[in-house]
């Protein structure tokens, strides 16, 4: 009987992770996971969104490695894990920043600054 893995001579972990990931996408694995477990009890886990004020650190990448881990976990022990990220523009933190930034306040929103030109900067500044 053929070895359905690959054996690899040396440890190339992004050439191996390539491949895993090559193979995973070929066989629908994740969807397949989730379609397997097709009336079994669901386990829901709220993602929370991305931040939009603020760049990317390596505190992003602990937190979501552990809600990944989570959700695996519960696949493995035969839970639904159906996974969608959540999405916010983080719309205070923005909308304060906007109006720092363009010396305005709530009340001016209408008067001095139309909503349409407010909106379009706190998207540009999200963005």
């Amino acid at each position: 009987m053929a070895n359905k893995y690959k054996e690899y001579q040396q440890l190339n972990l992004p050439a191996i992770s390539e491949d895993i990931l090559a193979r995973w996408e070929a066989e629908g694995a994740f969807d397949r996971s989730v379609e397997l477990r097709e009336g079994a009890a669901p386990f829901v886990f709220y993602e929370g969104p991305p931040s939009a004020n603020g760049l990317p650190g390596i505190h992003h990448v602990i937190s979501r490695t552990l809600k990944d881990l989570v959700c695996r976990y519960k696949t493995m022990k035969g839970f639904q894990v159906k996974r969608k990220g959540g999405w916010d523009t983080h719309g205070l933190p923005v909308e304060l920043g906007v109006e720092k930034m363009l010396g305005i306040t709530k009340e001016d929103i209408g008067r001095k600054i139309s909503i349409a030109e407010y909106n379009d900067t706190c998207r540009r500044e999200v963005l």
